[in-house]
């Protein structure tokens, strides 16, 4: 090639490149996480209640087994009717973190109140919260359950001194402000168990 094609070349792509990149600048913020942000893996599902934990095993953000803590689960259902199932609270607040532009139609959690094994979900805008820093939580050290029958949340509210009963909006606030010592903590039981597992003991 000789230096008049290679220079003609060059433009050309130069001029390709700048084109993307300003249609990219271009691109509106909702836009672009939703085709490249880290939530992109959410899928459109309108009967997300349906065969939850064959659609929603694991929770995206820890990994751990929904079904297993069925008590502290959470099921968010976006506006655009996109659908994540989480583990607790703690990694629900990943998820509308990440979500900022996509609206919660409906969040629902885990009745931790209920009898069933499995227990049922439901709607959290009519559930409370019972925060109780004496029982280990689901990826936090301070228990944030939710239960459907406020004379449940009471007496589970009872079984400790310095617990609190509060709303959904409240107890998402707490798992915000523990996100820290909560994820320092996580990442060191983790490394300690792979230590353990890598030393065969």
């Amino acid at each position: 090639m000789n230096r008049r094609d290679f220079i003609l070349t060059a433009s050309t792509g130069a001029l390709a490149a700048g084109a993307a990149s300003a249609q990219d600048q271009m691109q509106m913020p909702r836009d672009w996480t939703a085709e490249n942000g880290l939530a992109r893996f959410l899928k459109v599902d309108t009967a997300p209640l349906e065969n939850e934990f064959e659609k929603y095993p694991r929770c995206p953000y820890c990994g751990m087994m929904r079904q297993q803590w069925s008590h502290t689960r959470h099921l968010i259902v976006y506006d655009d009717d996109t659908v994540d199932g989480t583990c607790s609270i703690r990694c629900a607040a990943i998820s509308l973190s990440l979500n900022m532009d996509r609206g919660p139609r409906t969040i629902y959690a885990g009745d931790a109140g209920a009898e069933a094994e499995v227990k049922p979900l439901a709607d959290t805008e009519a559930m409370s919260y019972v925060i109780n820093p004496a029982k280990m939580g689901t990826m936090s050290p301070v228990s944030k359950w939710a239960y459907a029958d406020p004379a449940r949340a009471e007496a589970a509210a009872a079984e400790a001194e310095g617990t609190q009963i509060v709303g959904f909006d409240d107890a998402l606030r707490l798992a915000f402000a523990s996100m820290a010592e909560d994820t320092i903590g996580i990442r060191k039981r983790r490394a300690e168990r792979r230590a353990r597992a890598a030393s065969g003991n």
